[in-house]
Protein backbone atom coordinates (compact mmCIF):
# COMPACT_ATOMS: atom_id res chain seq x y z
CA UNK A 1 0.00 0.00 0.00
CA UNK A 2 3.07 2.35 0.57
CA UNK A 3 3.02 2.44 -3.44
CA UNK A 4 -0.36 3.66 -3.40
CA UNK A 5 -0.03 6.40 -0.51
CA UNK A 6 3.46 8.05 -1.98
CA UNK A 7 4.60 10.16 -4.60
CA UNK A 8 5.44 7.61 -7.76
CA UNK A 9 5.32 7.05 -11.49
CA UNK A 10 5.29 4.00 -13.61
CA UNK A 11 8.30 2.52 -13.51
CA UNK A 12 7.77 0.10 -16.30
CA UNK A 13 5.65 -0.35 -19.66
CA UNK A 14 4.38 -3.83 -18.80
CA UNK A 15 1.68 -5.73 -19.03
CA UNK A 16 -0.69 -6.38 -15.81
CA UNK A 17 -3.30 -8.51 -14.65
CA UNK A 18 -5.05 -8.80 -11.26
CA UNK A 19 -7.46 -10.92 -9.43
CA UNK A 20 -9.91 -10.31 -7.07
CA UNK A 21 -11.70 -13.30 -5.18
CA UNK A 22 -14.80 -11.32 -3.90
CA UNK A 23 -17.78 -12.85 -1.94
CA UNK A 24 -19.77 -13.00 -4.66
CA UNK A 25 -17.49 -13.52 -7.58
CA UNK A 26 -13.78 -13.92 -9.13
CA UNK A 27 -12.91 -11.14 -11.33
CA UNK A 28 -9.62 -10.66 -12.97
CA UNK A 29 -8.30 -7.41 -15.36
CA UNK A 30 -5.39 -7.55 -17.65
CA UNK A 31 -4.12 -4.05 -18.91
CA UNK A 32 -0.99 -2.71 -20.16
CA UNK A 33 0.65 0.29 -18.70
CA UNK A 34 2.56 2.40 -20.76
CA UNK A 35 5.59 4.62 -19.66
CA UNK A 36 3.30 8.12 -19.75
CA UNK A 37 1.00 6.55 -16.86
CA UNK A 38 -2.05 5.72 -19.33
CA UNK A 39 -3.75 2.13 -18.48
CA UNK A 40 -5.30 0.20 -21.89
CA UNK A 41 -7.62 -2.52 -20.60
CA UNK A 42 -6.92 -5.58 -22.61
CA UNK A 43 -9.31 -8.23 -21.16
CA UNK A 44 -11.95 -8.20 -18.39
CA UNK A 45 -13.35 -11.71 -17.24
CA UNK A 46 -15.47 -12.47 -14.29
CA UNK A 47 -16.91 -15.61 -12.68
CA UNK A 48 -20.10 -16.07 -10.28
CA UNK A 49 -18.66 -18.35 -7.46
CA UNK A 50 -20.54 -17.71 -4.33
CA UNK A 51 -18.23 -18.02 -2.24
CA UNK A 52 -20.25 -16.20 0.65
CA UNK A 53 -23.19 -18.50 0.25
CA UNK A 54 -23.52 -19.76 3.52
CA UNK A 55 -19.79 -19.47 4.92
CA UNK A 56 -20.81 -16.05 6.88
CA UNK A 57 -23.49 -18.08 8.89
CA UNK A 58 -21.48 -21.42 9.29
CA UNK A 59 -17.94 -19.29 9.73
CA UNK A 60 -16.55 -22.02 6.38
CA UNK A 61 -16.14 -21.63 2.61
CA UNK A 62 -18.59 -24.33 1.26
CA UNK A 63 -17.19 -27.59 -0.98
CA UNK A 64 -19.13 -26.53 -3.78
CA UNK A 65 -17.91 -22.79 -3.88
CA UNK A 66 -14.55 -23.24 -3.91
CA UNK A 67 -14.85 -26.18 -6.54
CA UNK A 68 -15.76 -23.49 -8.51
CA UNK A 69 -13.80 -20.73 -7.20
CA UNK A 70 -10.45 -23.10 -8.05
CA UNK A 71 -12.19 -23.95 -11.84
CA UNK A 72 -12.64 -20.02 -12.59
CA UNK A 73 -8.78 -19.45 -11.31
CA UNK A 74 -7.71 -22.32 -13.45
CA UNK A 75 -9.53 -20.59 -16.78
CA UNK A 76 -7.61 -17.15 -15.25
CA UNK A 77 -4.45 -18.61 -15.53
CA UNK A 78 -4.92 -19.94 -18.76
CA UNK A 79 -5.90 -16.76 -19.94
CA UNK A 80 -2.65 -15.05 -18.13
CA UNK A 81 -0.91 -16.93 -20.00
CA UNK A 82 -2.58 -16.21 -23.28
CA UNK A 83 -2.38 -12.82 -22.66
CA UNK A 84 1.36 -12.67 -21.93
CA UNK A 85 1.02 -11.07 -18.44
CA UNK A 86 4.11 -9.87 -16.97
CA UNK A 87 3.04 -9.07 -13.24
CA UNK A 88 -0.05 -9.99 -11.84
CA UNK A 89 -1.41 -9.79 -7.55
CA UNK A 90 -4.36 -11.84 -6.57
CA UNK A 91 -6.03 -10.56 -3.12
CA UNK A 92 -9.06 -12.30 -1.60
CA UNK A 93 -11.71 -10.45 0.40
CA UNK A 94 -14.59 -10.39 3.02
CA UNK A 95 -15.47 -14.09 2.35
CA UNK A 96 -12.14 -15.66 2.82
CA UNK A 97 -10.69 -13.14 5.25
CA UNK A 98 -13.16 -14.76 7.80
CA UNK A 99 -13.48 -18.36 6.97
CA UNK A 100 -11.88 -20.45 9.23
CA UNK A 101 -10.72 -22.55 6.47
CA UNK A 102 -9.19 -20.36 4.35
CA UNK A 103 -5.41 -21.63 4.76
CA UNK A 104 -6.78 -25.09 2.78
CA UNK A 105 -8.35 -22.54 0.47
CA UNK A 106 -5.35 -20.66 -0.28
CA UNK A 107 -2.88 -23.69 -0.02
CA UNK A 108 -5.52 -25.42 -2.83
CA UNK A 109 -5.74 -22.29 -4.93
CA UNK A 110 -1.46 -22.57 -5.05
CA UNK A 111 -1.23 -26.26 -5.33
CA UNK A 112 -3.96 -26.78 -8.05
CA UNK A 113 -3.58 -23.24 -10.12
CA UNK A 114 -0.01 -21.78 -9.02
CA UNK A 115 -1.69 -18.49 -8.28
CA UNK A 116 -0.59 -16.84 -4.55
CA UNK A 117 -3.43 -15.29 -3.44
CA UNK A 118 -2.78 -12.86 -0.72
CA UNK A 119 -6.05 -11.79 1.95
CA UNK A 120 -6.47 -8.34 2.36
CA UNK A 121 -8.06 -6.81 5.28
CA UNK A 122 -10.96 -4.85 4.98
CA UNK A 123 -8.84 -1.41 5.18
CA UNK A 124 -6.29 -2.12 2.68
CA UNK A 125 -9.79 -2.86 0.34
CA UNK A 126 -11.21 0.27 1.12
CA UNK A 127 -7.78 1.94 -0.06
CA UNK A 128 -8.19 -0.23 -3.25
CA UNK A 129 -11.48 1.01 -4.08
CA UNK A 130 -10.51 4.73 -3.48
CA UNK A 131 -7.66 4.25 -5.83
CA UNK A 132 -9.67 3.00 -8.57
CA UNK A 133 -12.49 5.84 -8.10
CA UNK A 134 -10.02 8.63 -7.52
CA UNK A 135 -8.11 7.43 -10.66
CA UNK A 136 -10.98 7.50 -12.77
CA UNK A 137 -13.17 10.34 -11.60
CA UNK A 138 -10.46 13.12 -10.08
CA UNK A 139 -12.59 13.32 -7.15
CA UNK A 140 -12.09 17.38 -7.10
CA UNK A 141 -14.71 19.40 -5.25
CA UNK A 142 -17.22 17.08 -2.88
CA UNK A 143 -17.18 15.89 -0.45
CA UNK A 144 -18.31 12.22 -2.37
CA UNK A 145 -18.89 9.46 -0.43
CA UNK A 146 -17.81 6.29 -2.16
CA UNK A 147 -19.89 2.72 -1.41
CA UNK A 148 -18.30 -0.75 -2.52
CA UNK A 149 -21.56 -3.36 -1.89
CA UNK A 150 -19.71 -6.69 -1.91
CA UNK A 151 -20.91 -9.93 -0.74
CA UNK A 152 -19.57 -9.87 2.69
CA UNK A 153 -18.94 -6.26 3.71
CA UNK A 154 -19.76 -2.59 2.14
CA UNK A 155 -16.68 -0.29 1.83
CA UNK A 156 -17.20 3.45 2.58
CA UNK A 157 -14.96 6.37 2.47
CA UNK A 158 -15.45 10.20 2.52
CA UNK A 159 -13.62 12.06 0.09
CA UNK A 160 -12.87 15.68 -0.56
CA UNK A 161 -10.36 16.94 -3.14
CA UNK A 162 -9.26 13.80 -3.98
CA UNK A 163 -7.90 12.85 0.11
CA UNK A 164 -9.98 10.36 1.76
CA UNK A 165 -11.60 11.90 5.44
CA UNK A 166 -12.14 8.65 6.42
CA UNK A 167 -12.69 4.80 5.58
CA UNK A 168 -14.37 1.80 6.77
CA UNK A 169 -15.03 -1.21 6.00
CA UNK A 170 -18.25 -2.74 7.98
CA UNK A 171 -19.61 -6.47 7.72
CA UNK A 172 -22.76 -5.30 5.45
CA UNK A 173 -22.46 -6.93 2.60
CA UNK A 174 -25.61 -8.08 0.53
CA UNK A 175 -25.05 -11.64 1.05
CA UNK A 176 -24.50 -11.58 4.70
CA UNK A 177 -27.50 -9.07 5.15
CA UNK A 178 -29.57 -11.37 2.74
CA UNK A 179 -28.55 -14.40 4.55
CA UNK A 180 -29.33 -13.22 8.11
CA UNK A 181 -32.07 -11.13 7.70
CA UNK A 182 -33.91 -11.84 4.38
CA UNK A 183 -35.27 -15.02 4.70
CA UNK A 184 -38.00 -14.88 2.94
CA UNK A 185 -38.90 -14.46 -0.66
CA UNK A 186 -40.39 -11.63 -0.84
CA UNK A 187 -39.17 -10.73 2.65
CA UNK A 188 -41.45 -10.25 5.14
CA UNK A 189 -42.33 -6.95 6.85
CA UNK A 190 -40.64 -7.94 10.48
CA UNK A 191 -37.51 -8.94 8.80
CA UNK A 192 -36.73 -5.41 6.59
CA UNK A 193 -37.74 -3.92 10.02
CA UNK A 194 -35.22 -5.94 11.07
CA UNK A 195 -32.67 -5.05 8.75
CA UNK A 196 -33.19 -1.41 8.96
CA UNK A 197 -32.95 -1.55 12.58
CA UNK A 198 -29.75 -3.19 12.17
CA UNK A 199 -28.57 -0.70 9.56
CA UNK A 200 -29.24 2.02 12.38
CA UNK A 201 -27.15 0.42 14.82
CA UNK A 202 -24.32 -0.66 12.25
CA UNK A 203 -23.57 2.89 10.35
CA UNK A 204 -26.19 5.82 11.71
CA UNK A 205 -23.66 7.63 13.26
CA UNK A 206 -21.21 7.35 10.81
CA UNK A 207 -23.72 8.39 7.99
CA UNK A 208 -24.82 10.88 10.17
CA UNK A 209 -21.29 12.52 10.03
CA UNK A 210 -21.19 12.41 6.42
CA UNK A 211 -24.34 14.46 6.19
CA UNK A 212 -22.88 17.03 8.63
CA UNK A 213 -19.77 17.17 6.11
CA UNK A 214 -22.13 18.24 3.18
CA UNK A 215 -22.02 15.25 1.01
CA UNK A 216 -22.93 16.29 -2.57
CA UNK A 217 -23.12 12.88 -4.40
CA UNK A 218 -22.69 9.23 -3.79
CA UNK A 219 -20.28 6.89 -6.06
CA UNK A 220 -20.91 3.15 -6.38
CA UNK A 221 -18.22 0.93 -7.82
CA UNK A 222 -19.77 -2.19 -7.04
CA UNK A 223 -21.49 -4.85 -9.40
CA UNK A 224 -24.78 -4.22 -7.24
CA UNK A 225 -24.84 -0.38 -7.19
CA UNK A 226 -23.84 -0.54 -10.91
CA UNK A 227 -27.42 -3.11 -11.45
CA UNK A 228 -29.09 -0.27 -9.24
CA UNK A 229 -28.17 2.47 -11.69
CA UNK A 230 -28.88 0.11 -14.97
CA UNK A 231 -32.16 -0.24 -13.68
CA UNK A 232 -33.13 3.38 -12.99
CA UNK A 233 -31.99 4.25 -16.75
CA UNK A 234 -33.95 1.58 -17.83
CA UNK A 235 -36.95 3.05 -15.82
CA UNK A 236 -36.21 6.38 -17.42
CA UNK A 237 -36.45 4.31 -20.85
CA UNK A 238 -32.86 5.16 -21.49
CA UNK A 239 -30.49 2.73 -23.26
CA UNK A 240 -27.97 1.30 -20.69
CA UNK A 241 -24.71 1.91 -22.84
CA UNK A 242 -21.42 3.41 -20.76
CA UNK A 243 -22.75 2.98 -16.73
CA UNK A 244 -19.43 4.94 -15.71
CA UNK A 245 -20.20 7.97 -14.19
CA UNK A 246 -24.01 7.31 -15.03
CA UNK A 247 -26.39 8.39 -12.13
CA UNK A 248 -29.57 7.94 -10.29
CA UNK A 249 -31.38 10.18 -7.95
CA UNK A 250 -31.56 9.39 -4.43
CA UNK A 251 -35.57 9.11 -5.30
CA UNK A 252 -35.25 6.79 -8.12
CA UNK A 253 -33.25 4.53 -5.32
CA UNK A 254 -35.84 4.86 -3.04
CA UNK A 255 -38.94 3.88 -5.64
CA UNK A 256 -36.45 0.60 -6.64
CA UNK A 257 -35.91 -0.29 -3.31
CA UNK A 258 -39.32 -0.65 -2.87
CA UNK A 259 -40.21 -2.51 -6.20
CA UNK A 260 -36.84 -4.97 -4.90
CA UNK A 261 -38.71 -5.46 -1.84
CA UNK A 262 -42.05 -6.07 -2.84
CA UNK A 263 -41.42 -8.92 -5.71
CA UNK A 264 -40.07 -12.57 -5.54
CA UNK A 265 -37.34 -14.00 -7.27
CA UNK A 266 -38.98 -14.82 -10.03
CA UNK A 267 -40.26 -11.24 -10.78
CA UNK A 268 -37.08 -9.51 -9.96
CA UNK A 269 -35.19 -11.15 -12.99
CA UNK A 270 -37.29 -9.60 -15.13
CA UNK A 271 -37.64 -6.05 -14.13
CA UNK A 272 -35.78 -3.94 -16.92
CA UNK A 273 -32.10 -3.48 -16.31
CA UNK A 274 -31.60 -6.06 -13.80
CA UNK A 275 -28.66 -8.46 -13.89
CA UNK A 276 -30.33 -11.62 -13.48
CA UNK A 277 -27.11 -13.32 -11.40
CA UNK A 278 -27.45 -10.60 -8.79
CA UNK A 279 -31.43 -10.94 -8.28
CA UNK A 280 -31.71 -12.76 -5.22
CA UNK A 281 -29.01 -10.24 -3.38
CA UNK A 282 -30.79 -6.84 -5.09
CA UNK A 283 -33.63 -6.42 -2.14
CA UNK A 284 -30.48 -6.17 0.74
CA UNK A 285 -28.35 -4.31 -1.48
CA UNK A 286 -30.89 -2.03 -2.62
CA UNK A 287 -31.91 -1.56 1.23
CA UNK A 288 -28.55 -0.82 2.03
CA UNK A 289 -27.65 1.32 -0.70
CA UNK A 290 -31.15 2.92 -0.26
CA UNK A 291 -30.10 3.91 3.81
CA UNK A 292 -26.75 5.50 2.83
CA UNK A 293 -28.60 7.90 0.69
CA UNK A 294 -30.98 8.89 3.30
CA UNK A 295 -29.26 8.97 6.21
CA UNK A 296 -25.83 11.04 4.82
CA UNK A 297 -28.27 13.18 2.71
CA UNK A 298 -26.45 12.17 -0.84
CA UNK A 299 -28.74 13.25 -3.75
CA UNK A 300 -27.36 11.25 -6.08
CA UNK A 301 -25.58 8.15 -6.70
CA UNK A 302 -22.79 7.52 -9.67
CA UNK A 303 -21.83 4.40 -10.88
CA UNK A 304 -18.09 3.82 -11.69
CA UNK A 305 -16.76 1.22 -12.87
CA UNK A 306 -13.45 0.94 -11.64
CA UNK A 307 -13.34 -0.58 -8.21
CA UNK A 308 -11.08 -3.00 -6.40
CA UNK A 309 -9.30 -5.03 -9.05
CA UNK A 310 -8.63 -1.81 -10.71
CA UNK A 311 -6.88 -0.26 -7.31
CA UNK A 312 -5.15 -3.44 -7.15
CA UNK A 313 -3.65 -2.87 -10.69
CA UNK A 314 -2.76 0.84 -9.93
CA UNK A 315 -1.00 -0.80 -6.74
CA UNK A 316 0.63 -3.25 -8.69
CA UNK A 317 1.69 -0.22 -11.48
CA UNK A 318 3.43 1.37 -8.88
CA UNK A 319 1.21 4.50 -9.67
CA UNK A 320 0.49 7.17 -7.49
CA UNK A 321 -2.75 8.92 -9.27
CA UNK A 322 -3.31 12.37 -7.56
CA UNK A 323 -4.55 14.64 -10.41
CA UNK A 324 -7.17 16.23 -10.90
CA UNK A 325 -10.42 15.38 -12.55
CA UNK A 326 -9.21 17.89 -15.03
CA UNK A 327 -6.32 16.40 -15.40
CA UNK A 328 -7.91 12.33 -15.57
CA UNK A 329 -9.92 13.87 -18.34
CA UNK A 330 -7.89 15.32 -20.54
CA UNK A 331 -5.11 12.21 -20.05
CA UNK A 332 -7.72 9.73 -20.93
CA UNK A 333 -8.60 11.94 -24.19
CA UNK A 334 -5.32 11.99 -25.21
CA UNK A 335 -5.43 8.44 -24.69
CA UNK A 336 -8.00 7.30 -26.75
CA UNK A 337 -6.53 10.25 -29.70
CA UNK A 338 -3.90 8.53 -29.74
CA UNK A 339 -4.41 5.51 -30.06
CA UNK A 340 -6.76 6.02 -33.23
CA UNK A 341 -5.24 9.15 -34.71
CA UNK A 342 -1.14 8.92 -33.66
CA UNK A 343 0.13 12.02 -32.99
CA UNK A 344 -2.65 13.87 -34.11
CA UNK A 345 -1.72 16.60 -35.51
CA UNK A 346 -4.81 17.47 -37.39
CA UNK A 347 -7.29 16.90 -34.21
CA UNK A 348 -4.41 18.74 -32.21
CA UNK A 349 -4.89 22.41 -35.26
CA UNK A 350 -8.80 21.88 -35.36
CA UNK A 351 -8.27 21.50 -31.60
CA UNK A 352 -6.85 25.02 -31.32
CA UNK A 353 -9.02 27.15 -34.08
CA UNK A 354 -12.09 25.82 -33.00
CA UNK A 355 -11.34 27.52 -29.25
CA UNK A 356 -10.33 30.43 -30.77
CA UNK A 357 -13.78 30.70 -33.10
CA UNK A 358 -15.64 29.57 -29.29
CA UNK A 359 -13.98 32.62 -27.75
CA UNK A 360 -15.18 34.60 -30.13
CA UNK A 361 -18.81 33.48 -30.70
CA UNK A 362 -19.92 31.54 -27.56
CA UNK A 363 -21.62 34.23 -26.10
CA UNK A 364 -24.11 35.44 -29.27
CA UNK A 365 -23.99 31.42 -28.78
CA UNK A 366 -25.18 31.46 -25.61
CA UNK A 367 -22.50 28.57 -25.26
CA UNK A 368 -21.68 28.13 -21.43
CA UNK A 369 -17.93 28.53 -20.35
CA UNK A 370 -17.86 24.84 -19.53
CA UNK A 371 -18.89 23.58 -23.48
CA UNK A 372 -15.53 25.14 -23.89
CA UNK A 373 -13.28 22.16 -22.70
CA UNK A 374 -15.78 19.83 -24.08
CA UNK A 375 -15.59 21.57 -27.79
CA UNK A 376 -11.62 21.06 -27.23
CA UNK A 377 -11.88 17.37 -26.63
CA UNK A 378 -14.61 16.78 -29.27
CA UNK A 379 -12.09 18.68 -31.55
CA UNK A 380 -9.34 16.46 -30.78
CA UNK A 381 -11.42 13.08 -31.05
CA UNK A 382 -13.41 14.19 -34.37
CA UNK A 383 -11.58 12.01 -36.62
CA UNK A 384 -10.79 9.03 -34.40
CA UNK A 385 -13.58 7.25 -36.61
CA UNK A 386 -10.98 7.01 -39.58
CA UNK A 387 -9.60 3.53 -37.69
CA UNK A 388 -12.43 1.87 -38.62
CA UNK A 389 -13.66 3.48 -42.13
CA UNK A 390 -13.70 6.77 -44.40
CA UNK A 391 -17.06 6.99 -45.05
CA UNK A 392 -19.64 7.87 -42.44
CA UNK A 393 -16.55 8.32 -39.96
CA UNK A 394 -18.04 11.09 -38.44
CA UNK A 395 -20.46 8.34 -37.17
CA UNK A 396 -17.53 5.98 -36.20
CA UNK A 397 -15.59 8.50 -33.81
CA UNK A 398 -19.36 8.96 -32.29
CA UNK A 399 -19.45 5.08 -31.56
CA UNK A 400 -15.72 4.90 -30.01
CA UNK A 401 -16.23 7.92 -28.03
CA UNK A 402 -19.23 7.24 -26.47
CA UNK A 403 -17.90 3.07 -26.36
CA UNK A 404 -14.22 4.30 -24.73
CA UNK A 405 -13.14 4.43 -21.23
CA UNK A 406 -12.93 8.32 -20.85
CA UNK A 407 -12.27 9.05 -16.83
CA UNK A 408 -13.67 12.27 -15.29
CA UNK A 409 -16.67 12.57 -17.12
CA UNK A 410 -20.54 12.13 -16.35
CA UNK A 411 -22.77 10.49 -18.99
CA UNK A 412 -23.92 13.60 -20.49
CA UNK A 413 -20.72 15.50 -20.97
CA UNK A 414 -19.43 12.23 -23.30
CA UNK A 415 -22.70 12.66 -25.18
CA UNK A 416 -22.24 16.16 -25.55
CA UNK A 417 -18.27 15.45 -26.60
CA UNK A 418 -19.53 12.69 -28.91
CA UNK A 419 -22.44 14.50 -31.08
CA UNK A 420 -20.21 17.34 -31.60
CA UNK A 421 -17.33 15.02 -33.06
CA UNK A 422 -20.34 13.34 -35.19
CA UNK A 423 -21.58 16.56 -36.29
CA UNK A 424 -18.54 18.33 -37.40
CA UNK A 425 -19.80 16.96 -41.32
CA UNK A 426 -22.54 16.45 -43.09
CA UNK A 427 -26.24 16.75 -41.45
CA UNK A 428 -25.56 18.63 -38.05
CA UNK A 429 -28.23 16.75 -35.46
CA UNK A 430 -31.36 18.69 -34.87
CA UNK A 431 -32.53 19.88 -31.87
CA UNK A 432 -35.29 17.03 -32.28
CA UNK A 433 -33.32 14.72 -32.77
CA UNK A 434 -34.15 10.80 -31.19
CA UNK A 435 -30.46 10.45 -30.45
CA UNK A 436 -30.63 13.60 -28.03
CA UNK A 437 -33.76 12.93 -26.57
CA UNK A 438 -32.16 11.97 -23.09
CA UNK A 439 -30.84 15.70 -23.03
CA UNK A 440 -32.02 18.09 -21.84
CA UNK A 441 -33.45 21.17 -24.07
CA UNK A 442 -30.19 23.47 -23.29
CA UNK A 443 -27.46 20.73 -24.00
CA UNK A 444 -29.17 19.67 -27.10
CA UNK A 445 -28.34 23.52 -27.95
CA UNK A 446 -25.17 23.56 -27.08
CA UNK A 447 -24.34 20.73 -29.04
CA UNK A 448 -25.34 22.56 -32.24
CA UNK A 449 -23.28 25.34 -31.53
CA UNK A 450 -20.69 23.10 -30.59
CA UNK A 451 -20.97 21.07 -33.78
CA UNK A 452 -21.22 24.47 -35.64
CA UNK A 453 -17.89 25.61 -34.64
CA UNK A 454 -16.08 22.59 -35.10
CA UNK A 455 -17.64 22.20 -39.18
CA UNK A 456 -15.92 25.10 -39.71
CA UNK A 457 -12.81 25.23 -37.60
CA UNK A 458 -12.28 21.48 -39.12
CA UNK A 459 -12.50 22.64 -42.79
CA UNK A 460 -10.11 24.90 -42.14
CA UNK A 461 -7.45 22.30 -41.69
CA UNK A 462 -9.01 20.31 -44.93
CA UNK A 463 -5.46 19.58 -46.50
CA UNK A 464 -4.41 18.40 -42.69
CA UNK A 465 -0.95 19.92 -43.19
CA UNK A 466 -2.00 23.39 -40.46
CA UNK A 467 -1.33 26.08 -43.01
CA UNK A 468 -3.71 28.34 -41.28
CA UNK A 469 -1.57 30.36 -38.34
CA UNK A 470 -4.18 32.21 -36.58
CA UNK A 471 -7.96 33.18 -37.26
CA UNK A 472 -9.67 36.62 -35.95
CA UNK A 473 -12.68 37.06 -35.62
CA UNK A 474 -14.91 40.84 -35.87
CA UNK A 475 -18.60 41.68 -35.84
CA UNK A 476 -20.15 43.96 -38.37
CA UNK A 477 -24.01 45.12 -38.82
CA UNK A 478 -25.18 41.34 -40.21
CA UNK A 479 -21.96 39.82 -40.64
CA UNK A 480 -19.46 37.82 -38.86
CA UNK A 481 -16.15 37.94 -40.59
CA UNK A 482 -13.85 35.52 -39.78
CA UNK A 483 -9.86 36.68 -41.09
CA UNK A 484 -7.47 34.23 -41.82
CA UNK A 485 -3.99 34.45 -41.44
CA UNK A 486 -1.99 31.68 -43.27
CA UNK A 487 1.38 33.54 -43.48
CA UNK A 488 2.88 32.97 -46.83
CA UNK A 489 1.34 29.49 -47.39
CA UNK A 490 -1.82 28.90 -49.86
CA UNK A 491 -4.80 28.16 -48.01
CA UNK A 492 -7.21 28.33 -50.88
CA UNK A 493 -8.27 24.60 -50.00
CA UNK A 494 -9.32 25.67 -46.60
CA UNK A 495 -10.88 28.44 -47.45
CA UNK A 496 -13.39 26.76 -50.32
CA UNK A 497 -14.19 24.35 -47.98
CA UNK A 498 -14.85 26.67 -45.39
CA UNK A 499 -17.26 28.56 -47.14
CA UNK A 500 -18.90 25.34 -47.61
CA UNK A 501 -19.15 24.89 -44.03
CA UNK A 502 -20.10 28.05 -42.39
CA UNK A 503 -24.21 27.48 -43.24
CA UNK A 504 -24.95 26.12 -39.57
CA UNK A 505 -22.99 28.43 -37.71
CA UNK A 506 -24.61 31.61 -39.93
CA UNK A 507 -28.10 30.38 -39.20
CA UNK A 508 -27.36 29.98 -34.65
CA UNK A 509 -25.70 33.64 -35.31
CA UNK A 510 -28.23 35.30 -37.11
CA UNK A 511 -25.47 36.50 -39.29
CA UNK A 512 -23.47 35.58 -42.29
CA UNK A 513 -20.18 34.10 -42.02
CA UNK A 514 -18.04 35.96 -44.15
CA UNK A 515 -14.36 34.44 -44.94
CA UNK A 516 -11.09 36.92 -45.89
CA UNK A 517 -7.92 36.44 -46.13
Amino acid sequence: MDDIEHQGRYLLSMRLGAIDVGSNSVHMIVADVNREGHIEVVDRVKEMVRLGRRSFTTGRLTAESMDLAVRALLNFKRLLQVRRVDRLRAVATSAVREARNRAEFIRRIKRETGLTVEVISGLDEARLIFQAARHSLGLDGGPHLLIDVGGGSVELVLVRDGRPLWMRSVKLGAARLSERFLIDDPPSRTQLSKLQAHLERAIAPLMRKARRAGVVRAIGTSGTINTLVAMARSSRGEELGRLHGASASAGEISNLTRDLVEANAALRVDLPGMDAKRADLMPAAATLVNFILKKSGAPQLVACTWALREGVLLGLARKIDSRSAAEARRRSVGALAARFAGSNDHGKQVARLALKLFDATAPVLGLPRSSRELLEFGALLHDIGHAIDHDRHNRHSYYLIKNAELFGFDADEIEVIAQAARGHRKQAPKLDSPDLKSLSPAKRRVIRGLAAILRVADALDRSHLGVVKNIEVRYSPGRVIVGVDSKHEKADLELWTCERRTDLLSRLLDRQVVLQR
